[in-house]
């Protein structure tokens, strides 16, 4: 705790009632048990005028504005890791009740068991659903042109390679006469998709290139576009938060995760930690990057010499190399805003040898 409270307050956050649990600092005696609407009127009538308090929350769809009405009204706030927190996830016994008096005995045992997270600001947060947005128009489009496709060779038809928006387009010269009066509407709303997409990418465009600019640095690097370089900075917020850029990677679950005990020490899977869109969008930079389209670099060396290296997957653990390489890379020019140079690391070396 950084400043020392008498009550200690644990919340278990519910879609419409949430279940509070307040304990005695000194003695650890629960003071208070009860429930509260859950609505920004509810919370600011109940902790409007309090003492300030420790208040511990887990991490979930209500945490984001619940914190900050909880701060605005003085009380100093822990949002609880909820993947993290084992002892209430993993617990056979679970009711709201009980989850509430747990958030409160960690945090009074000690803030860490919790693994806090900060919540970023409101202005990002609703930035980045912009993003969430484009990315939800964009993943029913591919449902539905898989859809499309699928159904006209069921008809021992097939429809010509295009590009997702130009699909609409394409798939009505060859669609089966027999299929127009099913697929036909498929195919419009296909359309009417790839134009909101459109609009998303224009308004991202200009969020990212009015409010911030700091993206500009990060577009230096081929095959990064706004979308990606705004989601990173929307996701990281605040570069300082790393002390060392080595450690983004993590962040955003980009190495493997461990399962080490005594000898033992598999290779596993990434984590899969943080923001999966930001994780997925630096995937697909790292497929460019190592495409037919990705300019000679340090990146395409580095993820060219792991698959050279063969193996099962060989290809995918360069990807994931490259994505892991690239977001240490962002937030280096991000820190730095250096001039991005492609072969820094490879002219570095030639003048070392020479």
């Amino acid at each position: 705790m950084t400043t020392q409270h008498s009550v200690i307050v644990g919340i278990d956050l519910g879609d419409r009632y949430s279940h509070l649990c307040l304990l005695d600092a000194g003695s650890g005696e629960v003071i208070e048990e009860s429930r509260i609407a859950t609505s920004r009127e509810a919370f600011g009538r109940r902790f409007s005028g309090a003492e300030p308090m420790l208040v511990a929350i887990e991490t979930g769809t209500h945490s984001p504005w619940v914190s900050r009405i909880l701060k605005d009204h003085g009380h100093e706030v822990l949002v609880a890791n909820a993947r993290k927190v084992r002892l209430i996830y993993g617990e056979g016994r679970k009711t709201d009740k009980v989850d509430a008096e747990k958030l409160a005995r960690l945090a009074r045992l000690d803030t860490r068991l919790l693994s806090p997270i900060e919540h970023r600001g409101e202005s990002s947060q609703c930035h980045l659903a912009l993003v969430h947005s484009r990315d939800a128009l964009v993943g029913t489009r591919t449902k539905l042109v898989n859809h499309v496709r699928g159904t006209v060779k069921a008809f021992g038809a097939r429809l010509p390679k295009c590009t997702a928006q130009s699909f609409h387009h394409k798939a009505a010269e060859y669609l089966p006469q027999e299929l127009v009066a099913a697929l036909g509407p498929v195919l419009e709303t296909i359309r009417v998709l790839s134009e909101r997409i459109r609009e998303y990418d224009r308004k991202l465009e200009k969020v990212a290139d009015e409010l911030y600019p700091e993206t500009r640095l990060l577009r230096q690097i081929h095959g990064v576009g706004a979308l990606t370089a705004l989601a990173f900075v929307l996701t990281l917020e605040d570069p300082s938060r790393f002390a060392k850029s080595r450690q983004v990677g993590p962040y955003l679950g980009l190495v493997p995760s461990t399962d080490q005990s005594g000898g033992s020490d598999p290779q596993r899977r990434i984590s899969k930690h943080g923001n999966e869109l930001t994780r997925k969008l630096l995937v697909n930079c790292a497929h460019y990057v190592l495409g037919p389209f990705g300019e000679d670099s340090d990146l395409r060396r580095h993820g060219e010499k792991i698959a050279a290296r063969g193996g099962k997957n060989a290809k995918k653990r360069a990807v994931v190399a490259v994505a892991r390489k690239l977001s240490v890379l962002l937030h280096r020019l991000w820190v730095t805003a250096e001039v991005y140079e492609p072969l820094y690391n490879a002219s570095r070396r030639g003048c070392q040898a020479a």
